[in-house]
């Protein structure tokens, strides 16, 4: 019971992340002008962080009755959002309002330094998602009724 419900979060988290990061971003930056797609994008991504950080939250407190490799997983996991969120996002915000202020090439080199940092915490976090979803679905017993 408990494993299944692992499974379906750990899934459900990372399909969030799938959906937004291939389908919801890039559809603002081209449906709308630069200008109010950054604002957009300013207000939406707090938000997704914060749902990370909520489901990643669960899925913690549920792995931690019973299993501890998940368990740590997990909180490596909810760190990386949590420090997305509340430390990298806004110096990421500040290094693009300050290359774009000024067009230099160092403020750029640090936008883009930020930017990736983002996505390679992103990434690790869905393989280690898509680690926990398809390990335990593979290995899990499947019980007929």
């Amino acid at each position: 019971m408990l494993l299944d419900l692992i499974i379906f979060l750990s899934s459900l988290l990372f399909g969030s992340m799938v959906f937004f990061s291939a389908i919801v971003m890039p559809a603002v930056f081209r449906s709308l002008d630069t200008q109010p797609a950054r604002l957009l994008a300013h207000r939406l991504l707090p938000r997704y962080y914060l749902w990370c950080i909520v489901l990643s939250v669960l899925l913690t407190m549920i792995a931690a009755f019973q299993f501890q490799s998940i368990t740590v997983l997990m909180l490596v996991i909810l760190a990386g959002f949590v420090y997305a969120r509340q430390y990298l996002l806004n110096k990421y915000n500040q290094a693009k309002e300050k290359w774009l202020e000024t067009d230099s090439p160092q403020d750029k080199s640090r936008y883009k330094s930020l930017h990736r940092q983002t996505v390679i915490i992103n990434v690790f976090q869905m393989i280690a998602l898509l680690s926990i979803a398809v390990a335990n679905g593979l290995f899990y017993p499947v019980i007929a009724p």
